[in-house]
């Protein structure tokens, strides 16, 4: 069936769409979501407010502000490109991203929400010693939050330099364009909190659904409604040819494959952003019916990628989606099938994706800098909810100049690869300790800070030392290398994702430190309360479990 010619011709992977209509799509929803988000600062009096909307949110709107803030410009647009370019093993970014949210819902919602307050650090420090707990807290969630952030940003210059039709050469235009983003993100940080960010992600949510549906939709159509007719041309129109229906043509090595299966399953449940949700809502029951709305908005969603991955290299002429541009892998697929106006709207759509998450992130890093760090570490909870909400807010702008340069770096690396690299973080860092405060009674601060610290050492160290940073062999078509670094090679860890040894590592470390600490009478005594407080929600915020 000849696909390609039923749709115009990009000219160009780096010149597509009218760059006037682009911006005017773009602008006029920064406009539209800048008014929700300053109608919500108008109604942030307090700490809670800023933090957590003041608990006001319900079950379905939160579900809907989760799955915009899981679903990032990695979902989009790195998993689109991943499977364009190499097919069965890019759809395993879908599958780990979705299974994950069982391990969030079954472990973690229901009993984080009851226990704590605003930030992970809470659940941690409700039965251990604050001041060291939180500031390890702080530290992972910063960290962690860093490298989500280096996706988003990466993600955002691709794009913008396309609509732009700015070239990959033109590193200042780029640069200027991910300056851009930051400066937004901030904004909608400084202005609106958690309440303006999470209407900001709901609006996108449902954008990014409908618009995935519409191409989706689209493709299918294409391909008589027939998924296998699709499939056999995207092989067919693919110079890897029926290996792109196949396991093993990105990860050779099996190992690694499982590497990046256990942190992507793992990693949702440690996420901060992720997390930080949970408290967006007034009970238990809440967070329960929130992370059932997300688990099947985000599957749905992780259903269209793998229509729009194999529709671009079925749909798009051989040859355009390349290790380079693999994140236009969608934007490009939308200006085949609709021109100049989809192209816009499915490019406007990502913007928001992109803004969204970050905003989220940013407000969830600069909340546990300002909570755990500030005001129960450095002021020994002796500040004012005023005095805190201040910090946050000059933690905001901090973040998002580190963000801005960190995006700058690693602009043209695929997000979803980067992403995957965040969640081996948040698998690493937190999630151990997480389950060991929830249960294991004789957890205590000295396995929580071998856990965290160590986790993230472990992690960190052999993500540095990885293939993923130096040391790939360059390719010839393109003349880069896949790695971040291009021209070194300092590389001695085999693995692309640490996950397989530093998930496990971290839970060992918790458990020779608790060991390594001793017999805590007191936080074991803390850990009943704890237990039927995370079970029942008695003690909590607006603590009503059903």
């Amino acid at each position: 069936m000849n696909v390609l010619a039923q749709a115009p011709t990009p000219p160009a992977a780096t010149a597509v769409g009218d760059v006037g209509l682009n911006i005017g799509i773009f602008l006029a929803f920064v406009a539209v979501t800048l008014v929700f988000v300053y109608r919500a600062s108008r109604t942030n009096r307090t700490a809670s407010d800023y933090y957590a909307a003041g608990r006001a949110f319900t079950g379905p709107q939160n579900g809907v502000a989760i799955a915009g803030d899981y679903l990032s410009a990695a979902s989009f647009l790195g998993i689109a490109g991943a499977i364009a370019l190499n097919g069965y093993d890019g759809f395993l970014y879908s599958i780990g991203f979705l299974v994950a949210w069982l391990v969030a819902l079954l472990l973690v919602a229901e009993l984080l929400r009851n226990t704590g307050k605003f930030t992970m650090g809470d659940v941690l420090a409700f039965r251990m010693r604050q001041r060291p707990v939180r500031a390890a807290a702080a530290t992972s969630t910063l960290v962690v939050s860093f490298f989500y952030l280096l996706a988003q940003m990466a993600g955002a210059g691709g794009l913008i330099a396309l609509l732009l039709q700015i070239p990959p050469s033109n590193t200042f235009g780029q640069g200027a364009v991910i300056a851009v983003v930051g400066i937004l993100m901030v904004i909608y940080v400084l202005v609106g909190g958690m309440k303006g960010t999470t209407y900001v992600q709901i609006i996108k949510a449902v954008l990014l659904i409908i618009g995935a549906a519409v191409m989706t939709v689209w493709v299918l159509g294409i391909a008589g409604f027939n998924l296998s007719a699709l499939l056999g041309d995207a092989a067919a129109a693919s110079p890897k040819g029926e290996a792109v229906l196949a396991p093993g043509l990105q990860y050779t090595n099996p190992i690694d494959f499982v590497s990046l299966g256990l942190a992507l399953v793992l990693g949702t449940a440690g996420l901060p952003h992720i997390l930080m949700r949970f408290y967006t809502v007034p009970t238990a029951k809440e967070a329960r019916r929130s992370v059932v709305w997300a688990i099947w908005l985000i599957g749905l969603f992780y259903l269209f990628t793998l229509v729009l991955g194999y529709g671009a290299a079925a749909l798009l002429p051989p040859g355009t989606i390349t290790s380079a541009n693999q994140n236009n892998a969608a934007p490009l697929l939308a200006y085949q099938l609709g021109g100049e106006a989809l192209l816009g709207i499915i490019s406007a759509i990502a913007f928001a994706t992109i803004l969204a998450v970050v905003a989220g992130l940013t407000i969830t890093a600069s909340a546990s800098f300002a909570h755990d760090v500030y005001a129960n570490v450095i002021k020994r909870g002796q500040a004012s909810p005023d005095s805190e909400v201040r910090v946050a807010r000059i933690t905001a702008l901090v973040i998002g100049v580190v963000a801005i340069a960190g995006g700058i770096i690693a602009n043209g690396q695929n997000i979803a690869f980067l992403v995957a690299l965040a969640f081996a973080v948040a698998a690493s860092a937190n999630l151990p300790t997480i389950l060991y405060s929830l249960f294991w009674k004789k957890f205590n601060t000295t396995g929580a800070l071998f856990s965290i610290y160590g986790g993230l050492a472990i992690c960190i160290i052999l993500i540095v030392f990885s293939p993923a940073v130096s040391g790939k062999p360059v390719n010839a078509a393109t003349g880069r290398s896949a790695s971040m670094l291009q021209g070194v090679d300092f590389h001695w860890f085999p693995l692309d994702n640490p996950g397989l040894v530093s998930i496990p590592a971290s839970f060992l470390l918790g458990i020779i430190g608790t060991y390594v600490g001793g017999r805590r009478p007191v936080e074991e005594g803390k850990f009943a309360e704890m237990e039927v407080r995370s079970l029942t929600g008695a003690g909590s915020e607006k603590a009503i479990s059903h």
